[in-house]
């Protein structure tokens, strides 16, 4: 299953980008490696077409500009939240605080890599593309009525550099320093090397309020409302249990193009409920408006329920065209009984996919065999001509089999009887050197058995682990799960305190300054860093680069494909598998669009159907 982030289910691709950059989850907005248009002050900024919306453009195709506004939501939070401040490593923050801030650019749902001005009236890159810099609405204000300056932005910049969390060092790495020759004005001048993303990268600078913090501590977890300058703010908190966003009746940027017909409830409550199967009950219950399906299984069995049969609750499946994300177990490097690839391969032989697939998931998915999946960037074949010549200078560097052999998860008949898999895993751990001793796989160096604990953050994800412990078991290998609630299950992953885990690494179109913090080895020891495999390897670094400083958009594919195959080949991970649709279910309230962008469903350019809302009002919600 596909993990699924509020990012996706309520937001424009706007705050998707926001909600990566302040929660610091998997899911990232990646930029193309693309020469930068140039010719002075733009409205907008795209690198590998010419912008989509002209400069007089009055909303987005996706959304209802004459959507009503009114109306309340409840949304599910999942576990518990103990900050409003999602910007440090500490603390566990509450979901939905992307609502409250702005950046300095807009990235719309349906143009690939292309942004449009938001706190930023325009952007200017100059040919030689040594610098990026934006020039600020007058009219942009934080909730107080503060104005929105270019101190702001540089404030901003330098404090979630110096204290934020690790992942804002690696995304901005390439600025050397901030300009502000006036109160409107913010330049950021570039280090020399290619990196032409930055421009884009850039303009999804959340922008704080310096006269507020410099009151406060940024490095402590608070659940004081922060002040903000988007179209909700925080009006209700219940430590733990609930959050409340109300919308701003005079938020300053409500006409811009970009915000027309999105944001359109007045209050966005969010309900923290300890687990999916407890919160998907509450909104089976009427408790919750809007529910997105994570599980298979339940999508086919758990809403045969009268609410759907008589047409008050909703349920659709959503068709999107984003990269499909790589989530497999997950090994820890850091121990060294994960160390040898070799291990690692024999260990994937035991998951049986496809009786999984069967079984669990009544056959709602693709197995995974990319980290780019479902996409041009992901690798096929053997590699090309342009891709060897990428992958020849790091020759015995990176797996032989790179350049061999096109690679594949194992797989089965789905039958169950997974005997053929297992003496191949039998026989590479013996190659490996463990053997058999008193029924458990042994290491015939230091005569430790192989023992390990896979760590949930939800039981949704026990059976699917459980299929693989029970083939593991008969290879005399002791796994065990462990769940742990959101809190802790963060923590554990911030300081890579784990075995296996299953973990998720979402990719956009355009890959680039976030592969760093996803495999790079500076990343790898850097506590709250996204690395949390622990990949420590200069020759993913030399392609890490590479993908980063692509000069055009074929170039990009064929770099992101070189890296993709020697992540592959390296079995960093047991991979898992995705699906290429977003399932919905609703209580019928609502009005949409008709159109859906590229990138999937657009909730936050819902709203509250009147007629509908009274209908299900003198009806009932009980399912």
């Amino acid at each position: 299953m596909a993990l699924f982030s509020e990012a996706i289910a309520f937001s424009s691709l706007r705050r998707a980008a926001l909600a990566a950059l302040v929660v610091a989850a998997p899911l990232t907005i990646g930029v193309p490696a693309q020469a930068a248009p140039t010719g002075g002050p733009s409205h907008g900024f795209a690198l590998n077409h010419a912008l989509k919306y002209p400069a007089d453009f009055t909303h987005l195709d996706y959304v209802n500009p004459n959507a009503p506004k009114g109306g309340a939501i409840t949304l599910e939070g999942s576990g518990t939240f103990d900050t409003l401040n999602p910007f440090i490593v500490r603390g566990n923050p509450a979901v939905g605080l992307g609502r409250i801030y702005e950046s300095l650019m807009s990235q719309v749902s349906d143009e690939d890599s292309a942004m449009y001005g938001l706190i930023a009236e325009t952007i200017e890159v100059p040919d030689d593309e040594s610098w990026v810099e934006f020039k600020l609405r007058p009219e942009a204000r934080f909730h107080d009525g503060h104005p929105i300056t270019s101190e702001d932005v540089a404030w901003t910049f330098q404090t979630l550099l110096e204290k934020g969390r690790p992942f804002y060092r690696f995304y901005y790495a390439a600025v050397e320093r901030v300009e502000t020759p006036d109160d409107h004005t913010v330049r950021f001048v570039l280090k020399e090397g290619e990196n032409k993303e930055m421009p884009l990268i850039l303009g999804q600078v959340l922008v704080l309020p310096k006269h507020y913090w410099e009151e406060r501590d940024f490095d402590k977890t608070t659940l004081e409302p922060p002040l903000g300058s988007g179209a909700y703010r925080i009006s209700a908190v219940n430590p733990g249990k609930s959050i409340t966003y109300e919308r701003v009746e005079d938020y300053w940027a409500q006409d811009l193009p970009v915000n027309v017909g999105l944001d359109n409830f007045d209050t966005v409550r969010y309900d923290f409920y300890r687990d999916r199967t407890i919160s998907r009950e509450a909104f089976k219950a009427g408790a919750i408006d809007l529910w997105a399906e994570n599980s298979a299984k339940e999508w086919a069995t758990a809403f045969n329920i009268p609410a759907v049969t008589n047409g008050a609750m909703q349920r659709a499946e959503f068709p999107h065209e984003r990269v499909a994300p790589m989530q497999g177990f997950a090994f820890n490097l850091r121990k060294p009984k994960f160390q040898d690839p070799v291990v690692r391969e024999a260990l994937a032989y035991a998951w049986d996919y496809e009786w999984v697939n069967k079984t669990i998931m009544y056959d709602a998915y693709k197995r995974t065999d990319s980290y780019f999946d479902n996409h041009e960037l992901s690798a096929v074949g053997l590699p090309s001509e342009a891709e060897l010549e990428i992958l020849e200078p790091l020759r015995g560097q990176i797996p032989e089999r790179v350049f061999t052999e096109t690679y594949q998860p194992p797989s089965t008949d789905g039958s169950g009887r997974n005997r053929t898999n297992l003496r191949t895993a039998a026989e590479l751990l013996r190659d490996a050197g463990w053997t058999i001793q008193d029924g458990a796989l042994t290491d015939g160096e230091t005569g430790e058995p192989l023992r390990f604990e896979i760590l949930l953050r939800s039981e949704t994800l026990a059976p699917h682990s459980q299929a693989w412990v029970r083939g593991l078991e008969r290879l005399g290998i002791a796994a065990t799960l462990r769940v742990v609630d959101d809190a802790q299950y963060r923590r554990l992953l911030d300081t890579f305190d784990f075995d296996v885990t299953v973990a998720g690494f979402a990719q956009s179109d355009s890959p680039g300054n976030e592969q760093r913090d996803y495999w790079g080895s500076a990343a790898a020891d850097r506590e709250g860093s996204r690395n949390l495999i622990g990949i420590k390897d200069p020759a993913i670094d030399s392609l890490i680069e590479n993908v980063i400083a692509a000069p055009d958009r074929e170039a990009l594919i064929t770099r992101t494909r070189a890296l993709d195959r020697v992540l592959l080949w390296n079995h960093f991970l047991v991979p898992m598998y995705h699906g290429e649709t977003d399932r919905l279910a609703f209580w019928n309230r609502f009005g949409m669009p008709e159109t859906i962008p590229k990138s999937g469903v657009v909730t936050g350019a819902w709203w509250i159907d009147p007629e509908k809302d009274a209908a299900l009002a003198r009806g009932s919600r009980s399912n």
